[in-house]
C-alpha cells in the first residue's frame, strides 16, 4: 500500500512528502512554480509522460472519485502527474522536461478541489 501525500503549511514554507522515496521535499512558498504538460504536446507523449511519473509517484488522486479526476482528460491527468513527479524530485528544471513536453509555471493551475502540491 503506498503512502499518503501529506502536505503542511509551515509559515512561509510548504513541506510535501514524498511516497515512494521516503523524504519530505521542503519548499519555499515565494518562489513556487509548477510543472504541466504543454497544450502542443500529443496523446501518447501525455500517456507516456502519466506512466512515468505515476511510476514514481503516488497518483492515487487522479483516479475516479478523487479530487483530480475531473477533468478526465489526458492532459489534466498529465499536468497533475507531471507536477506530483517535479514536486517530489527537488523542483529542478530538469524533473520537468519529460522530452520536452513539460512547462514550468509561475501561477497556480489548481481548480476546484484539486489542489496542486
Amino acid at each position: 500500500m503506498k503512502s499518503k501525500r501529506i502536505q503542511l503549511k509551515l509559515g512561509k514554507f510548504l513541506v510535501v512528502h514524498c511516497p515512494n522515496s521516503k523524504k519530505f521535499a521542503l519548499t519555499i512558498i515565494l518562489q513556487k512554480t509548477w510543472c504541466v504538460a504543454k497544450p502542443s504536446s500529443d496523446q501518447a507523449t501525455l500517456l507516456a509522460n502519466i506512466n512515468y511519473a505515476c511510476s514514481h509517484v503516488d497518483c492515487q488522486i487522479l483516479q475516479k472519485g478523487y479530487a483530480c479526476f475531473s477533468p478526465d482528460s489526458l492532459i489534466s491527468h498529465a499536468s497533475i502527474a507531471m507536477n506530483l513527479y517535479y514536486q517530489c524530485k527537488g523542483r529542478n528544471h530538469w524533473n520537468c522536461d519529460f522530452r520536452d513536453s513539460g512547462l514550468i509555471v509561475k501561477t497556480d493551475p489548481s481548480y476546484s478541489n484539486c489542489f496542486y502540491a
